[in-house]
């Protein structure tokens, strides 16, 4: 009997995490995903056949548990993609409302772990936690410590799960820029249509997820020779 792989997927209204939602349910992926809007979650995920939509937060904990219960035992992929930008443009740090920092780090340093701790129980060996990260975590832009650092925060995260966790393969991957609603968010006003389109780094993102590379953190560029 052919078992079909389970994986979790949030933030799969748009962008990136819905064009890897659409690749891994052509691969015959069962999937739980999730975003913020229930009407845009709803009318993206309308053509996959493999998809349970769970409208809610990810910093929320009965959502969390809610799509961890939709997955059910034996799950091989937790993709944590659902990112809070932060105020818009993004402020210096002496300026930076910490309440809005509150925010941000909840949903995207505390949701995506706590998310993996309710999780970790019902994992296959083998199986695939993918964060998805920024080259502002590594690199100092000034108006970006508050998304920055909270990205740093996550590929911490991500580096000691690796290390606590050796039969999972857990990965922080930069997609690197993008034309998305959160690239144009970050810069308003501006003509961002030169950036590639999020499907343009889901190849390296699937040579992570049904690859066998050691956990690590990975930038898409670097992988893409692999995807050819």
């Amino acid at each position: 009997m052919l078992v079909m792989p389970v994986g979790i997927v949030t933030g799969a209204s748009r962008g990136l995490g819905l064009a890897l939602a659409r690749a891994l349910d052509e691969r015959g992926w069962r999937l739980v995903v999730d975003a913020r809007g229930g009407e845009a979650l709803a009318e993206a995920t309308a053509g996959l056949s493999g998809v349970t939509a769970i409208t809610g937060d990810v910093a929320d904990p009965e959502h969390r548990t809610a799509l961890v219960e939709a997955a059910g035992d034996g799950i091989d992929l937790i993709v944590n993609n659902a990112s809070l930008l932060g105020p818009s443009p993004q402020p210096m740090l002496a300026d930076y409302p910490l309440e809005e920092l509150r925010r941000v780090y909840d949903a995207n340093v505390v949701g995506p772990l706590a998310l993996v701790q309710l999780a970790l129980p019902r994992l296959r060996d083998g199986a695939a936690i993918l964060d998805v990260t920024s080259d502002a975590a590594v690199e100092a832009y000034e108006g970006w410590g508050g998304y920055g650092s909270s990205k740093a925060a996550l590929d911490q995260l991500t580096a000691v799960l690796a290390a606590e966790h050796p039969a999972l393969r857990v990965y922080s991957v930069d997609p690197g820029d993008m034309r998305t609603q959160m690239q144009q968010d970050a810069f308003p006003g501006e003509d961002i249509s030169d950036r590639p389109p999020p499907e343009d780094s889901v190849p390296a993102l699937l040579v992570l997820i049904e690859g066998s590379l050691p956990s690590g953190r990975y930038r898409a560029a670097e992988l893409a020779g692999a995807t050819r």
